[in-house]
C-alpha cells in the first residue's frame, strides 16, 4: 500500500513538473515572438502572468518535500525528487528570463527595429530548443538527449559572442542606435542564461539516470576550474 501511494505521488509530481515546463516554454516563446514580431500585447501577457509560474514552483517544492518526509523514497526515486527540486528552480528562473525579454520588447516597441534582431531570433530559437530538449531529457530520463543539450550550450555561447560583436559594431558606426543596441545585448544575455538553465536540467537528467554528477566537466570528462 505504501509503495502504491509513493508511485502515485511520484507520478503526480512528474505531471506537475511537465505542466510547469509546458507553461514556461509557452511564455518563453511568447516573449521572443513579442520581441521579433513587435507585439506589445504578448509582452504584457508574459509579464502579467508570471505569478502563475511562481505559484507552480511553490506547489512543486511542497509536493517534493512532503514526499521526502512521508514516503522516504530510495535510490532512483530519491534522485528524482532531489533532481526535481533543482529543476524546478531552473524552470522558475526561465520564467523570469521570459519576463526580462518581454520587458525589453516593450522598451523597443516604439523604436525602429535593428537588423541584428534577426540574429537574436535565431539565437532564441536555439535556446528554446535546448529548454525543450532539456525538459524532455529530464521527464523521459533520456541521458542521450541530455548530453546533446550539453553539447549545444557552447554553440549558444558562440552565437551570443557573434551577436555582441555585430551589435557593438553597429553602435560604434551609428551612435543613434546605442540605446536599442544595449537592449539587444541584454536580450542576448537573457538567451545565454536560458541555455544555461536548459543545461542544468540536462545535468539533472544525467544524474537521475546514471547517478553521475557531470557539473563542471567538459565533454572529454575532465573537470573544469571553479
Amino acid at each position: 500500500m505504501q509503495r502504491h501511494q509513493r508511485d502515485a505521488d511520484l507520478a503526480a509530481l512528474r505531471r506537475t513538473v511537465s505542466w510547469m515546463g509546458d507553461l514556461v516554454l509557452e511564455r518563453l516563446a511568447l516573449a521572443v515572438r513579442s520581441l521579433v514580431d513587435r507585439e506589445p500585447d504578448l509582452a504584457q501577457l508574459v509579464i502579467e502572468r508570471d505569478r502563475e509560474i511562481d505559484e507552480l514552483q511553490v506547489q512543486i517544492d511542497e509536493r517534493a518535500l512532503l514526499l521526502l518526509a512521508l514516503q522516504s523514497p530510495e535510490a532512483s526515486d530519491l534522485r528524482f525528487v532531489v533532481s526535481t527540486i533543482k529543476a524546478n528552480g531552473d524552470l522558475e528562473r526561465l520564467g523570469d528570463q521570459a519576463v526580462n525579454i518581454a520587458e525589453a520588447a516593450l522598451r523597443l516597441m516604439s523604436k525602429p527595429a535593428l537588423p541584428q534582431l534577426i540574429q537574436i531570433g535565431t539565437m532564441a530559437q536555439r535556446a528554446l530548443s535546448m529548454v525543450r530538449d532539456g525538459l524532455t531529457a529530464f521527464l523521459d530520463r533520456d541521458a542521450a538527449v541530455a548530453r546533446e543539450v550539453l553539447r549545444q550550450d557552447d554553440e549558444v555561447d558562440a552565437m551570443k559572442g557573434r551577436v555582441l560583436h555585430i551589435v557593438l559594431d553597429q553602435m560604434t558606426r551609428d551612435p543613434g542606435t546605442i540605446e536599442r543596441g544595449m537592449e539587444l545585448v541584454i536580450v542576448s544575455r537573457c538567451l545565454e542564461r536560458i541555455a544555461d538553465h536548459a543545461t542544468n536540467m540536462a545535468e539533472d537528467a544525467i544524474f537521475l539516470v546514471e547517478a553521475l554528477d557531470v557539473r563542471h566537466r567538459r565533454a572529454d570528462g575532465a573537470t573544469t576550474a571553479g
